[in-house]
């Protein structure tokens, strides 16, 4: 009994740490997607820039790892604005095909220049002392890091909700959202709404691309493309555009994925793959999205 508990417990940990990371990383392509209509398929780039950016900062510069994390957020976020405004915003109303075409040539471009200047190897960053090592919680051992990504990323998801639902300039992107033309016509510079949205979705990922370097076995050029398709996963099941779908659809599916690489090691990556069929084909829209 005591050794099942001890798999249940390990599972939740670690699946739920796993799962915050996907909903830091993936709210931002939920909210730009749904707010744009835009198929921005180079998001996991800017995560991964956000990554590279937090291992020069830490490795290199010993510059503290919160200190390097919320440096990372910014420098993406405001590195951005610049594609919104003179790459993306020309094909907000082009076909679809166009859109992903742009984006994955952003994606090779990017992979290309870390490739350049970090090289192909993956790389990791030495710990604060306070991550480092296990914490007794009584009934398990957990790794602090662990531990800490459940802490940061419910302060995080605390922290959206709130600007989202509680404030003035969360209350314009949801009317964008939800009506663009009826926002416009209420006085909401859409617009402005727009690139201010896309950077703090990117600086979004760049945390993420940070606190997953620890979780994800380092950060490398690759990352773009090999997280890509769980980015968007989590994205498709929890609905275009929805906070609370975005959150609810990568706590399933972190959680689901851990449980399904733990207990069957040799096929559990399928799982994952196996549950966003069974939800689409229940709900096309997503869990949360509008029918």
């Amino acid at each position: 009994m005591s050794s099942f508990l001890n798999e249940i417990s390990t599972v939740l940990v670690f699946g739920l740490a796993y799962a915050m990371l996907l909903f830091i990383i993936s709210v931002g392509l939920s909210i730009t997607m749904g707010l744009m209509g835009f198929a921005n398929l180079a998001h996991g780039s800017f995560a991964m820039a956000g990554g590279y950016v937090t291992v020069t900062l830490v490795s290199q510069m010993n510059v503290p790892f919160a200190v390097a994390l919320l440096i990372a957020f910014i420098v993406v976020a405001f590195l951005s604005i610049p594609f919104e405004r003179f790459l993306y915003r020309h094909l907000y109303r082009r076909p679809e095909l166009d859109q992903v075409l742009l984006t994955i040539g952003l994606v090779f471009v990017s992979i290309a220049g870390v490739t350049f200047i970090w090289g192909p190897d993956p790389h990791l960053i030495l710990m604060p002392e306070y991550l480092q090592g296990s914490i007794n919680l009584g009934f398990n051992i957990f790794p602090k890091y662990r531990i800490f990504m459940i802490v940061a990323g419910a302060v995080i998801v605390a922290g959206l909700f709130y600007g989202l639902e509680r404030t003035s300039i969360g209350a314009k992107i949801r009317a964008a959202v939800d009506n663009r033309r009826m926002a416009e016509s209420c006085g909401i510079n859409t617009g402005r709404i727009f690139t201010w949205t896309f950077a703090l979705g990117s600086g979004m990922a760049a945390l993420g691309g940070g606190l997953g370097i620890q979780i994800l076995g380092g950060i490398k050029p690759v990352f773009a493309f090999e997280y890509l398709v769980i980015f968007l996963i989590v994205v498709a099941v929890g609905g275009l555009g929805n906070i609370r779908g975005t959150f609810f659809a990568a706590l399933i599916l972190g959680i689901i994925d851990f449980a399904g690489k733990f207990y069957f090691p040799e096929g559990g990556a399928f799982v994952i793959f196996a549950v966003t069929i069974l939800v689409l084909l229940i709900r096309p829209q997503g869990l949360f999205g509008k029918a």
